[in-house]
């Protein structure tokens, strides 16, 4: 995956001893992204999914960029070397990451660069996938092009060839013939690997547990005014809790990975003195300490409270938190499992999502005698989308919806078109040729 460097270079003093890999920081990721898309052979689109970016640099200059993501979803070699039941691998798959892109920058030749970079990343890439992704890795894997490499630098540092793959790329959902096998290479990144991925009841897929979350004292001031202007429908005998320090606690936790009853209140026991005071709970006369509402008080609260009423309520605070990136808005239905009406009939929603955040602007429930076409506008009317994109999928690919957004909300937007609107599905082919993606493929076995 690495790039070819010229040989006409000479090699230049370096201390290896004194290169860091590092993850990129969010204002390097543009740059780091038209580097691999203008020296790397394979060009670079993004991914969809997981990933992580990292450089290579020495007394910060870069000298290699290094891209991981999910791991193939079919390749033959490396299942056949893990030996995992095909249950299990669907399963345990996001246990193993892709290094999809590596590329020593152009400019400068450096001896023995490559692996000593490969072996620093891997030291730290399955901690790093805990942090960000909330869960370890413990294989790593990777497809060389015999026709350019010799996988020299994977051998070096110290990762198994495990043969050719079929020549095989998936594209729009189908798996397709190119002619270009490629070479399996996979690392162990823990002791056992092969072993643990394949061993039914152990090492199951684990989040981590709710994390802590960053709130300044504006936005939580911003948010306690939001929740007060809300009816609290309690009698007055009996409150220990304000409503809108329960609301605040909740909303907090699901904002840190909380996404059960009990992982809130377990979230609210862990908060920080100063941050129970911001969130406007409750303070004790007596040890003049801020107590959290436990996990009951937060579970009948949420039950009894009108969400969609919050909902409306929240949508420009949760938008508030992306720090003025104007992110795109998906659409999107689901119907709930184990959610029944009084007629038997299973609730259908549709939701407001914050691309790359995966925050919930709103919601609403899709009544039974109708469809999410007329639910679409309800769960954007209240919405505040000048600037920003609404994706969604082709059922919402409709005229109607389309003039509402850019003429009412000024908008813009990205619908899916299928095989039910034939006549703009040929409409679009016609401006469009045909192009692979990615280029060259990246084998998936």
């Amino acid at each position: 995956m690495e790039a070819r460097q010229d040989p006409s270079l000479q090699d230049e003093p370096c201390d290896l001893r004194s290169v860091v890999v590092r993850l990129v920081r969010p204002g390097e990721r543009a740059e780091w992204d038209r580097l691999l898309r203008e020296h790397h052979y394979l060009g670079f689109r993004g991914w969809v999914g997981e990933s992580l970016r990292y450089v290579a640099e020495e007394q910060g200059r870069w000298l290699a960029l290094l891209g991981w993501c999910a791991a193939a979803l079919k390749c033959q070699a490396r299942d056949h070397w893990i030996g995992w039941p095909e249950v299990l691998k669907w399963q345990r798959l996001p246990l193993v990451v892709n290094n999809a892109r590596f590329l020593i920058l152009p400019g400068r030749r450096v001896a023995n660069l490559a692996s000593r970079v490969l072996a620093l990343n891997l030291k730290r890439l399955s901690q790093d996938w805990q942090v960000v992704h909330g869960h370890p890795v413990f294989l790593a894997e990777t497809f060389v092009d015999p026709r350019r490499f010799a996988g020299t630098c994977y051998r070096a540092a110290g990762w198994l060839e495990l043969g050719a793959t079929r020549g095989y790329r998936r594209r729009a959902g189908r798996y397709e013939a190119h002619g270009e096998p490629k070479i399996v290479w996979v690392r162990a990144l823990v002791p056992q690997a092969a072993q643990r991925l394949r061993t039914l009841g152990a090492e199951p897929m684990t989040k981590s547990s709710p994390r802590p979350i960053q709130l300044s004292a504006a936005k939580a001031e911003e948010l306690l005014r939001v929740l007060m202007r809300l009816p609290d429908g309690r009698q007055r005998r009996g409150r220990r809790h304000d409503q809108m320090s329960i609301l605040a606690v909740a909303i907090c936790a699901v904002l840190g990975g909380a996404r059960s009853y009990v992982a809130m209140g377990q979230w609210a026991q862990r908060c920080s003195q100063n941050l129970l005071k911001r969130l406007g709970c409750r303070r004790e006369a007596r040890s003049g300490r801020y107590v959290a509402p436990s996990e009951p008080t937060i579970r009948r609260r949420l039950q009894d409270i009108d969400a969609q009423q919050v909902d409306r309520a929240l949508s420009g605070w949760y938008a508030s938190l992306t720090d003025g990136t104007s992110h795109a808005v998906a659409i999107d239905g689901k119907t709930l499992r184990g959610a029944h009406r009084a007629d038997g009939s299973q609730v259908h929603l549709l939701s407001a999502v914050l691309h790359g955040v995966g925050v919930t602007l709103g919601q609403c429930e899709v009544e039974q005698k109708s469809n999410e076409i007329c639910a679409a506008p309800v769960l954007l009317a209240d919405l505040e989308l000048e600037g920003r994109v609404v994706t969604a999928d082709a059922l919402h690919t409709q005229q109607e919806l389309a003039r509402w957004l850019v003429e009412d909300k000024q908008a813009d937007y990205v619908f899916t078109v299928k095989d039910n609107q034939p006549t703009l599905r040929q409409d679009l082919a016609d401006w469009f040729e045909p192009v692979a993606f990615p280029p060259s493929g990246n084998d998936a076995g």
